[in-house]
């Protein structure tokens, strides 16, 4: 029983990251699984409803701003990741993952850029990245200022001068530099543990 993991929304500046885990159901193929940032909304949105009802299993999980904040990027992507794994139906034997572990006790393999090698990782990226979209949708209803749908939080230019404008909402990311610049006042403090940016800085440059 092989799941594939992916996260999605490590790079925004706004809100969870989400992960999702797939088990795909080898009699029951799907066609045009790919990487979901290479994917037009149209189609993730019909590939994510397949999944979700040719699979034998998916979950969806998120880690919020808050925990991104006291963990770190990294760590809370790894730990929506452990979440959405928790979250399936059936159990797993196996877990292929994009270019990370995740903090079970499984045999699983790190895969770089898996999400463009691996079926079951491609369809836990678009599953992720549609209930993330959604999400980011919903919103940019309460905080319609920010153009959330439009971007999903990303750093652009439109968000930067959004948040220039009115400043970071409580749901930023405060440890992403670009939203304490526009909040000097802020009170993030860093991270709780000496030197873990360092230390994340040091893990995000082994995985680029």
């Amino acid at each position: 029983m092989i799941a594939g993991v992916d996260e999605v929304g490590r790079g925004s500046l706004f809100g969870p990251v989400f992960a999702a885990a797939v088990v795909l159901c080898p009699d029951r193929p799907i066609r045009g699984l790919r990487d979901s940032k290479v994917l037009d909304p149209e189609t993730r949105a019909e590939l994510s409803r397949k999944i979700r009802e040719r699979s034998v299993a998916w979950a969806c999980a998120a880690a919020d701003a808050f925990e991104i904040d006291r963990l770190n990027i990294l760590q809370a992507s790894r730990l929506a990741m452990k979440r959405a794994v928790e979250r399936l139906a059936v159990a797993c034997d196996y877990l292929l993952v994009d270019a990370v572990r995740v903090d079970l006790p499984l045999e699983q393999e790190a895969l770089i850029h898996g999400d463009a090698r691996c079926a079951s990782i491609a369809a836990a990226s678009i599953v992720a990245k549609v209930e993330r979209d959604a999400c980011m949708d919903a919103w940019d209803r309460v905080f319609p200022q920010y153009g959330l749908g439009r971007h999903k939080g990303y750093y652009t230019p439109e968000h930067l001068e959004a948040l220039a404008a009115h400043g970071p909402t409580a749901l930023h990311r405060f440890s992403f530099e670009p939203v304490r610049e526009s909040c000097p006042e802020s009170g993030w403090q860093g991270y709780p543990i000496p030197r873990q940016a360092e230390l994340f800085t040091a893990a995000a440059a082994d995985l680029s």
